[in-house]
């Protein structure tokens, strides 16, 4: 029987800037930063929590990978049967080796390139199969950046997984070009959001599986925003530690209240003064510990995509929504960010899977003054 030849690559450090504040990981001064700010990695995990979906295929499967942390580790954690066919030229290993790392993969005729990383390695994927004229190689993306515009990837990791179980179970998947997006980081960190289509890469298909291409949110009702911020500011609690998230929608609440926060930062409030701007996840976490009132969490969802926690506010760590509760949050969000997911539900990535499937259910979101509506949170 044909094995079905499943090609992996982590980017091990993608997403490491994330809870640190830094808005991307792309750039050795980058990391070096992160990790001075005391980030840890996260793709590796994201990445074994992909393939260990897949144990009961074991015998199916033959993994071709990098050595290392760019692929061997988690396959082998995983217990699936794996093949060396290279190894990184750099350390820490590059976007070259990324590249690298695709051409030995589509050489060993694979029959998918999974790999873990933001939109600059699906650039990078996307890059390497321009170069060897391999336009038609399947791949599917686990996210693991700071920032994931581009279609290429799937929801959380077990979404992934539950792709590629749905390959080896032979069902129908339809196989579609999906856009490749980047985001230039530079002004990322200066507070704007400045993406471009890059190119595009064949993905399998599963609509609740495969997340969609971000919406800039140009169309979206600003009068609605000021409705939704008035309302918050006329219900503010003294004495309460405000956690805000980063988005348009939000930052309007911040305007109004007068406070210069920062857009693609997550911005603490007590007594509608800041407290701090662009914290940290550590950061944040002190200010929780230290804080003896009320706590809440105010964020707004990813239009078009729909994640609420887990895109682009990685500062949100898994252990400060569990301190917070899901009473204390509060998700806002127009009418017209609600309309564009077209039924799909709400997501939540935390990296905390369990902590993730507590949250299924509906969410009360607030869409106006004093307007509300509840909307499916989906965890796949």
């Amino acid at each position: 029987m044909n094995k079905f030849k499943l090609g992996v690559i982590v980017n091990p450090f993608a997403g490491v800037g994330g809870s640190v504040g830094l808005k991307g990981s792309d750039g050795d001064d980058i990391r070096a930063e992160a990790f001075a700010r005391g980030a840890e990695t996260r793709a590796l995990t994201r990445m074994q929590r992909c393939l260990s979906l897949l144990k009961d295929f074991k015998n199916s499967i033959e993994v071709f990978c990098f050595a290392g942390d760019m692929g061997e580790l988690p396959a082998r954690d995983a217990n699936l049967n794996y093949r060396i066919v290279g190894c990184a030229q750099a350390t820490p290993s590059g976007a070259e080796d990324t590249i690298s790392a695709v051409k030995s993969l589509v050489s060993e005729s694979v029959d998918i390139v999974l790999f873990a990383g933001g939109d600059g390695t699906a650039r990078n994927v996307a890059d390497a199969l321009q170069q060897i004229g391999a336009p038609n190689q399947a791949v599917l993306g686990v996210p693991s950046g700071v920032k994931m515009h581009s279609g290429v990837y799937a929801v959380t990791p077990e979404a992934a997984g539950e792709i590629l179980l749905c390959l080896l179970k032979k069902q129908l998947v339809n196989l579609q070009a999906c856009d490749v997006r980047d985001i230039d980081e530079v002004v990322f960190r200066e507070g704007k959001v400045k993406t471009r289509f890059y190119a595009s890469m064949f993905a399998p298909v599963l609509p609740q599986f495969l997340q969609q291409v971000k919406n800039s949110g140009a169309t979206q009702d600003e009068l609605v925003k000021l409705d939704i911020a008035n309302y918050l500011i006329d219900n503010l609690i003294d004495d309460a530690l405000y956690i805000v998230g980063p988005g348009s929608t939000t930052q309007v609440f911040l305007e109004q209240l007068g406070i210069e926060g920062s857009l693609l930062g997550v911005d603490v409030v007590l007594n509608r003064e800041l407290v701090a701007a662009d914290v940290t996840a550590t950061h944040l976490a002190n200010l929780v510990a230290e804080h003896r009132g009320e706590i809440k969490l105010i964020i707004t969802a990813i239009g078009g995509q729909g994640h609420i926690i887990g895109r682009g506010n990685q500062q949100l760590s898994a252990s400060i929504i569990k301190r917070l509760g899901r009473d204390n949050i509060q998700v806002i969000a127009t009418k017209d960010k609600i309309l564009s997911l077209s039924g799909r539900p709400l997501l939540v990535d935390s990296n905390d899977p369990e902590l993730d499937k507590s949250f299924s259910g509906y969410q009360s979101v607030l869409v106006g003054y004093d307007e509300f509506i509840l909307y499916p949170i989906g965890i796949q």
